[in-house]
């Protein structure tokens, strides 16, 4: 008998590798992440035993509104939207597997942090939900940061309550419960009023001792400042409105039988399958970089863009540019927030994707990406001295109220498309890069910071450029693209890793020991030419403000 060839083998293994996949999809041995992003809700299946291996995945595109002067999504368009991506998500494992689940080893929740989603007694939204691009808690967020000692963000959902008693808001006496997106999603789900700490720590400060459950995990003399600051104005004392606040690794609950029917509508999904603590995108961000241990930091880039750096000790002095959050599982981490990320840029790679068509030259979006990032590996190193400000909405780091996008340029600077492609991405860093310096002149060090997000996936450019504008190695793996969603199963899968391992041990050695990495150490002409370029950009940031005030 003749020995198998190569390609035999290899189609035995394929072969075995799929049916192990059929048979974990069927018997629910996987694990389930869900993240609500600003602009795509993604769904992404993994094996509970090996994360790293992606069974299949959803997605569904949606978009903020601007509605009164507030930044909003419909709570209808959240669950037309999750039933679409989960749809998209069945689909591809059929396509894939031959499969259709019935149910999961685990399921994650995750979604944009921050923001006002406020509930009456009787559960009924009380007023459209208000997320974290909203600019209008000014009054709150310095009254609140000047009281507690600590930076207050206009985006926290302290801030959007204290604004709404501040204002004398007629819906302030019915509330019963506040939480963010992630946070109200799970609920709905499971009929848990709970928030992972990392999601928690964006709506009130968070107590750097072990979660206490008199306090929920929240800073309780913080806790009490408030409570003495509102008074009677409250409808009720905080923690009474506030979700309660758990670990990565604790069980949040599971499935209800509405919950299955609210997700898969056609009742193919069965009730049942046990829940994580919900999540923010910052949280699965670090996950999914594998950034969740001190001197490890990460940035993620897409509506909008912020750096997470796990501190080693705590920041001496209070930064506006600075958030104090927390890890999954509860470790301090400097955050600096912009509320600007690659919307802009996006919008001028489809304005050039239309003269491609209109000249009879079409491409798709990707390639129309790939060939201008491309372009802007050629500019100079300055960007010829052009700016570009992708400020669509307020930007608190930079002082702007309102958002104005500006391309501006100096009679002597030269346009061309590889400095105007290269003064775009510059831009998507700009606002990043003065927190960053903030950070470092605390004496905050990095031992690595991990890229993602759609940005990324176009090999060294963005990559290089961030290098550039942080003067450090950036690396970029191969969840890149996939992100939140990946980090949100993870965290799923997290749930069954044995007792006593923690996040970092657990992320360290089942889940990144063999991921493949890119790592892009700063050109020096990329770091003096970004530092020429931010200069120019803190300058004409007085144009931006002019802009606000006239158009």
């Amino acid at each position: 008998m003749s020995e198998p060839t190569t390609q035999q083998t290899d189609d035995a293994q394929a072969h075995a590798t799929t049916d192990a996949a059929r048979t974990a999809i069927l018997e629910g041995r996987t694990s389930l992440g869900i993240e609500l992003g600003s602009t795509r809700i993604k769904a992404c299946l993994v094996d509970s035993a090996d994360p790293t291996n992606v069974l299949a995945v959803g997605s569904h595109e949606w978009e903020n509104r601007f509605e009164d002067r507030v930044w909003t999504y419909s709570l209808e368009d959240v669950w037309s939207g999750l039933q679409a991506a989960y749809a998209d998500l069945i689909a591809d494992v059929r396509r894939r597997h031959d499969a259709t689940p019935q149910t999961f080893g685990a399921i994650g929740v995750s979604a944009m942090m921050h923001g006002y989603l406020a509930f009456d007694a009787a559960d009924e939204l009380l007023v459209p939900f208000r997320t974290w691009r909203n600019t209008s808690t000014g009054a709150a967020s310095a009254e609140l940061s000047e009281r507690f000692g600590v930076n207050i963000p206009l985006r926290w959902s302290i801030a959007h309550l204290h604004q709404a008693i501040l204002d004398g808001e007629a819906h302030v006496p019915d509330i019963r419960f506040v939480t963010t997106l992630a946070g109200y999603v799970h609920w709905r789900l499971t009929d848990r009023k709970v928030l992972g700490v990392g999601d928690a720590s964006g709506m009130f400060p968070i107590s750097t001792d072990p979660i206490d459950a008199a306090t929920h995990g929240y800073d309780a003399g913080l806790v009490d400042s408030y409570d003495s600051l509102v008074g009677d104005r409250a409808p009720r004392p905080l923690l009474d409105l506030l979700p309660e606040v758990l670990d990565a690794g604790v069980p949040a609950g599971v499935l209800t039988a509405a919950g299955a029917a609210l997700l898969d509508p056609t009742g193919g999904l069965q009730p049942g399958a046990p829940f994580c603590p919900p999540e923010g995108d910052a949280g699965t961000g670090m996950v999914a970089t594998n950034s969740v241990a001190p001197r490890t930091g990460n940035v993620s880039a897409g509506t909008s863009i912020f750096a997470m750096v796990v501190l080693e000790r705590p920041l001496e002095h209070a930064h506006h540019e600075l958030d104090l959050v927390t890890t999954p599982a509860g470790d301090p981490v400097a955050m600096v927030h912009c509320n600007n990320g690659a919307s802009e840029l996006a919008a001028w790679v489809g304005l050039f994707a239309q003269f491609g068509a209109a000249s009879g030259s079409p491409v798709d979006t990707d390639t129309a990406f790939d060939v201008l990032f491309r372009a802007a590996l050629e500019g100079e190193p300055d960007a010829g001295g052009l700016l570009a400000y992708n400020h669509l909405a307020g930007e608190p780091i930079a002082g702007l109220s309102e958002g104005r996008p500006l391309v501006v340029r100096t009679p002597d600077s030269r346009l061309t498309l590889p400095n105007f492609m290269r003064a775009q991405l510059y831009g998507v860093f700009g606002t990043l890069a003065l927190g960053m310096r903030v950070l470092a002149g605390e004496g905050v060090e990095l031992d690595r910071m991990f890229a993602h997000g759609g940005m990324f996936r176009t090999a060294g450019v963005a990559q290089r450029f961030l290098a550039g504008s942080l003067d450090a190695p950036v690396a970029v793996g191969e969840t890149a693209s996939e992100g939140g969603a990946w980090g949100i199963a993870v965290l799923a899968s997290y749930l069954s890793a044995p007792a006593g391992t923690d996040l970092d041990t657990y992320l360290r050695d089942s889940v990144f020991a063999d991921a493949e990495v890119e790592t892009v150490t700063p050109d020096p002409a990329d770091v003096a030419g970004f530092a020429a370029y931010l200069e120019r950009y803190r300058a004409g940031l007085a144009a931006e403000a002019a802009a606000v005030e006239a158009l």
